[in-house]
């Protein structure tokens, strides 16, 4: 079995944490049997967030990076696209990644017959693939940004996904509510596949005291300003609390000056965008691991943390939580914006060293138990041939 995977977001040689959930899943199907190659859609115009001073050193960086890339023996060819600002666009971005992925397929095609294409989201991804005629069996990953943002923020986006939904043989999705909204969307069949997380041996040698770790980019949504006004909360019953904030992002002047006026400058570090593999160790060294975002499909990070027995809190309401919840023990939810609610799980999770250990040690059997790459790459490699068959 060969397929093709095509995706927008995926590891780069400037940026190897970007979607390297996805690069980790074509690792699986790689492992579980499937012979992959990979094609990323990249913009080659920077973010419009880029200050004006840096938009010519990052739009000459994206022009230079390589064509093709070998990560981890798979192989991996990236298709520049230009198009129009992501806020006015982004629901018709396919359409012009289409032109250059056409191009890319054939050359692909050449050297690898692939019996499946798998992409990455319906936009832009399938509906660059849709509209550069491809005709092999496809199947799409849902992870949340085609149902949560792009068919609600861009008309042309929901069209897109619905006609993408619609064409796929399988649409995979990483959670039972994300596969409702999808089926909601036009899908047809579709399949729930976690993403998964290595099961490290010895856990990692913890930091001293209490610490609470949270791994995702910084913006709003993740909630990570919701944390910082729960520690300070616990500032009397829990005085030595820190707090690791580890990735980066738009909101990290603004949560840096709001731990300073709360008076948390001393016990919070902001470590930035870590390695993927120093970014998870980072979170297992911690006692507790909280993310009480929103908008969460899955949330990769939750079981990265709770395969190295360390507990974690998400919000109540949402698909990726509450997916975890349905699997074991070892992950609390809150109300999302509940600060108090937050407050209170945080000192009844960390009530003591006994608690902690138990609620580490549920949390790693959930993720034992429902939440393994192989697991992940068995699931998608069935799908491949239940498409193909099909």
């Amino acid at each position: 079995m060969r397929a093709l995977v095509v995706a927008e977001f995926y590891p780069r040689a400037d940026d190897p944490v970007l979607g390297v959930w996805a690069h980790e899943q074509a690792k699986a199907a790689r492992d579980a049997g499937a012979q992959i190659e990979v094609a990323v859609l990249q913009r080659v115009i920077p973010p419009a967030a880029t200050p004006r001073t840096q938009m010519a050193p990052a739009a000459l960086k994206l022009a230079r990076h390589p064509r093709r890339l070998q990560l981890d023996g798979i192989t991996v060819t990236y298709v520049p696209f230009a198009s129009p600002p992501r806020w006015r666009s982004y629901g018709s971005w396919g359409a012009w990644a289409a032109p250059p992925l056409a191009l890319a397929l054939k050359l692909i095609r050449r050297r690898f017959a692939y019996d499946v294409v798998h992409a990455h989201n319906a936009v832009p991804a399938a509906d660059a693939l849709l509209r550069a005629r491809e005709r092999a069996p496809l199947v799409i990953s849902e992870h949340g940004a085609d149902i949560f943002h792009t068919a609600v923020e861009h008309e042309a986006g929901r069209r897109a996904a619905a006609a993408a939904f619609a064409r796929a043989r399988i649409v995979l999705a990483n959670s039972a509510g994300i596969a409702d909204a999808a089926r909601e969307l036009g899908a047809q069949t579709t399949r729930v596949v976690h993403l998964g997380t290595d099961l490290p041996g010895a856990p990692e040698q913890r930091h001293e005291g209490l610490t609470l770790a949270t791994v995702a980019h910084l913006v709003a949504r993740k909630r990570h300003a919701d944390v910082l006004r729960a520690i300070w909360l616990l500032r009397e019953r829990r005085p030595g609390i820190r707090y690791h904030v580890i990735g980066d992002g738009p909101e990290r002047g603004a949560l840096e000056a709001l731990a300073a006026e709360l008076g948390l400058r001393e016990r919070v570090r902001f470590h930035g965008q870590l390695e993927h593999s120093g970014a998870v160790r980072e979170a297992r060294r911690c006692s507790l691991f909280v993310m009480p975002s929103v908008d969460e499909a899955f949330g990769v990070a939750y079981v990265e943390a709770m395969a190295g027995r360390v507990p974690a809190i998400g919000a109540l309401g949402e698909p990726g939580p509450a997916e975890i919840v349905a699997a074991g023990g070892g992950l609390r939810q809150v109300a999302p914006g509940d600060v108090t609610a937050l407050a209170d799980a945080i000192a009844e999770m960390t009530h003591d060293t006994r608690t902690l250990t138990e609620l580490g040690i549920e949390a790693r059997a959930t993720v034992e138990r429902a939440f393994t790459w192989p697991a992940c790459g068995a699931a998608t490699l069935a799908a491949y041939e239940d498409a193909v068959r099909t």
